[in-house]
């Protein structure tokens, strides 16, 4: 079975918060190119890392991740 891109809004939430590449690596415990790789979509987070990344920003997985592309502020 062929895994499904997760698109997300990590880059985007992430500097709204103000929070580095480091920073946020550090507080979910993996290395800081991981955030990279998931921020270019290059890499799918397992479950348990996206309640990390989710539990860190405080927001609902679902608003950070999706199985479709997210739409942009000119879509709605």
């Amino acid at each position: 079975m062929e895994s499904r891109k997760i698109y997300n809004r990590i880059s985007l939430i992430r500097k709204e918060k103000s929070i580095s590449r480091k920073e946020l690596a550090e507080k979910i415990g993996v290395n800081f190119q991981t955030i990279g790789y998931l921020e270019r979509e290059e890499y799918n987070p397992s479950l348990d890392l996206a309640f990390r990344i989710s539990e860190t920003f405080e927001l609902p997985i679902d608003i950070i991740f999706s199985t479709k592309p997210f739409k942009t502020i000119s879509e709605f």
